[in-house]
């Protein structure tokens, strides 16, 4: 694919070619496939096919994002994945933050996923905030402070935008707003992340995905790291278990 000529270094999609089984990588909201290099890494390792996708309007400038929403981001997760099912015998989906609940979304909509990875995922809508954003774009403000970034290590840095733009932001949160309605539909293998002290997206985001979907469920929780815990402390066990995880719902 053409890659535009500001993109972020670092934020470029990612691909590998491997065996007869596929993997689903998504990033979060404001961020790149920086932030899930190593889980494609450590998968392609394994012998996997992996796809790690630039979501529309991201990696390159914030300017970027503003006119696009959830349902673009959507629209290129179901793209990809339609992509690797049609030549994968199965497919795992992974996603951070934002990229989780893509990945519980296509899991929603289609049972034969083989298994899904929500990492800090973003399942439902914080008591509130759509009011706050909704008075922001009102006031005609169309950017706020970034989120990203939010790690526990010094030495790690997240290239994701150092501002936040606000129609998208409500666009997700609406997003949000609805997904829980749809967790029963899952019936796929789930392997639920959660960082103990995630200043993005509350943990309980975690327990009700937990708690809803009707497949199996296995959980990790990571106490030494924040939210982007994909280039965190606890960034190998992560990895591991993802490659396990994604090993065992594939029977290889």
């Amino acid at each position: 694919m053409d890659l535009p000529a500001d993109l972020i270094p670092g934020a470029e999609p990612w691909s590998a070619e491997g065996g007869p089984d596929g993997v689903l990588v998504l990033h979060g909201f404001t961020g790149n496939p920086e932030s899930m290099r190593g889980i494609g890494e450590a998968l392609a390792a394994a012998g996997f096919t992996v796809d790690v996708p630039l979501l529309p309007g991201h990696g390159t400038k914030v300017e970027d994002m503003i006119p696009t929403g959830f349902a673009d981001w959507l629209g290129a997760a179901e793209e990809h994945y339609q992509a690797l099912a049609a030549r994968s015998e199965h497919v795992v989906v992974v996603g951070l933050s934002m990229g989780g609940g893509l990945t519980a979304w296509l899991g929603s909509e289609h049972p034969e996923i083989a298994g899904l990875v929500c990492i800090n995922a973003v399942v439902s809508e914080p008591v509130g905030l759509r009011a706050v954003v909704q008075e922001m774009i009102d006031a005609g403000v169309d950017r706020m402070d970034g989120i990203g970034s939010d790690i526990a290590d010094p030495g790690a840095v997240e290239s994701a935008y150092a501002e936040t733009p606000v129609a998208p932001l409500m666009s997700m949160l609406e997003a949000a707003a609805t997904l829980g309605d749809r967790l029963s539909r899952i019936t796929s293998p789930v392997l639920v992340v959660t960082s103990t002290q995630d200043h993005v997206v509350d943990p309980s985001n975690s327990d009700l995905l937990a708690a809803e979907v009707r497949g199996p469920v296995e959980r990790l929780i990571c106490e030494r790291s924040y939210h982007v815990v994909t280039m965190d402390y606890d960034k190998a066990e992560v990895e591991a278990a993802t490659v396990d995880f994604a090993l065992r719902c594939t029977k290889r």
